[in-house]
């Protein structure tokens, strides 16, 4: 750590691609390991429906101030030995503005197993990634978080002005409050999401500690905004570039696609470092800086360090199958790795990087045959309906169903259902009628035509101690 800051945060992709493993390998080596807080609720529930191998999950579970709860989740989802292959998983219900107690408790739970496990083993900081856009979920998710003592919470794909006083709150377990936003809303319509810690917790407890609060921007405009309008304090910023895998932030102005089809980024789109230094705050550059040379050229230029994602995703220790992880790797070191910014699969309407990979979502025959389902329901956007209530509709979901709720048949082109594929990715995919899976769809950004540069000699596959020996490697002395 310098000034008690890490140098290189591990970023905090996909769902479950940034585990506990991970993350705890990163921390235990002094960095900043991070998990990603997307879908916690649905990995929990498959890992123990496949019947908790290792014991991980019980284990969490049991570490949890709440031991009803966990009982509770416990008894409706783990399967002894497993289901069956061909069996379905059983889902949780899609979150939204209202939930029942026992998606609450989910979200509390998962949380904290996930962030209880990456701390084992080491007294070195953990951190939590979760998407704004995925606003359902945030109150008892960083509750959860929060109550396994993650270190630092960090917030992109949106404008997350309102999480610092939740910090805030939540570390005395007072009742907190998040507006969700509703397509069309009226300025008279309240939908104000509540939580209330008091009303799950079965025990008094201590005040937590606060965690330190990152944005993810991708713009000096956005920096500035969240440092100065905040109603918290802001402790940092992770401020990333077009390259990053997963979402990204489109391109200003009017979008303009390239001959292969993807986005067009220009001048504009860049970040001026120097007014980065003006803000005041520690800031990480990401997207493009998994390599030593990156990593010391933004320390120069006023950065506390980096956040490094693509680089991690193909570590032993993350979540990514290991059949993908070995097949793209290989596909890098032969120099045939390919990675195209989707402008259309994503359901939000965002850019989408996705790696081509023959058999999985960017497989065009494979994407194409799947049929339009939206059961998980994370992407989802809320509207208003013609009686003033709150609806849900996906651009992925079965076409009539979308256009009954007002979607635009323009806006389903090209639209693959990414909830389903990014759980795919990491082995807990759904099983239909009893034989067709999800297929995966893997996300990274364009340094994976560089990772199997940290493959050590002899060797096909690497750990994330190997990653962190590049990054942090020493300028060579000059004659």
């Amino acid at each position: 750590m310098t000034k008690n800051y890490p140098v290189i945060i591990q970023g905090g992709m996909g769902t479950g691609i940034s585990n506990w493993r991970l993350a705890q390998a990163v921390s235990q080596q002094g960095q900043l390991g991070v998990v990603s807080g997307t879908a916690l609720d649905q990995v929990l529930i498959r890992r123990l429906q496949d019947g908790d191998p290792g014991g991980d999950m019980r284990r969490g579970m049991l570490a949890f101030p709440f031991p009803a709860m966990a009982e509770r989740i416990w008894n409706k989802y783990f399967i002894a030995g497993g289901k069956d292959e061909a069996v379905a998983y059983q889902t949780a219900p899609p979150l939204g503005l209202t939930n029942s107690r026992a998606s609450v408790e989910l979200c509390i739970l998962s949380n904290f197993v996930e962030v209880f496990l990456a701390r084992e083993g080491h007294q070195n900081p953990v951190g939590i990634n979760y998407l704004e856009k995925i606003q359902a979920a945030h109150l008892p998710t960083i509750y959860g978080a929060m109550l396994a003592g993650v270190s630092y919470i960090i917030i992109g794909a949106g404008i997350p002005l309102k999480i610092p006083g939740v910090l805030d709150r939540l570390t005395t377990h007072q009742a907190v409050e998040y507006t969700f936003h509703v397509t069309g809303a009226l300025e008279s319509d309240d939908n104000t999401m509540h939580f209330d810690p008091r009303d799950y917790m079965e025990q008094e407890l201590a005040p937590l500690e606060r965690p330190r609060f990152l944005a993810i921007v991708s713009s000096n405009t956005l920096a500035s905004t969240m440092v100065k309008k905040a109603n918290g304090r802001v402790d940092g910023l992770v401020v990333e570039m077009n390259s990053a895998g997963g979402h990204n932030a489109p391109p200003r102005g009017r979008m303009q696609l390239s001959a292969a089809g993807e986005p067009v980024y220009g001048e504009r789109d860049g970040v001026d470092v120097g007014k980065l230094c003006e803000l005041g705050v520690p800031f990480w550059l990401a997207g493009g800086y998994g390599s030593a040379e990156k990593l010391r050229e933004a320390l120069s230029q006023g950065a506390t360090g980096v956040q490094v994602g693509t680089a991690f995703e193909f570590a032993t220790e993350s979540g990514l199958r290991s059949d993908y992880k070995e097949r793209l790797l290989a596909e890098s070191a032969a120099g045939k790795a390919h990675i195209f910014t989707d402008p259309l699969a994503s359901p939000t309407g965002f850019p989408f990087k996705v790696a081509m990979l023959e058999g999985t979502g960017s497989d065009e025959l494979v994407g194409s045959s799947r049929p339009r389902i939206c059961d998980l329901g994370f992407l989802r956007e809320a509207y208003r309906t013609a009686d003033g209530e709150v609806g849900y509709r996906c651009p992925a979901e079965p076409l009539p169903l979308f256009l009954s709720k007002g979607g635009r048949v323009e806006d389903t082109a090209g639209r693959k259902c990414l909830c389903n594929a990014l759980l795919a990715n990491i082995g807990l995919e759904q099983v239909r009628s009893g034989k067709h899976r999800e297929p995966a769809m893997i996300t990274a950004g364009y340094d994976l035509i560089h990772v199997h540069q940290f493959l050590p000699p002899g060797r096909s596959s690497y750990d994330a101690a190997d990653v962190l020996h590049a990054l942090l490697q020493p300028e060579p002395a000059t004659a």
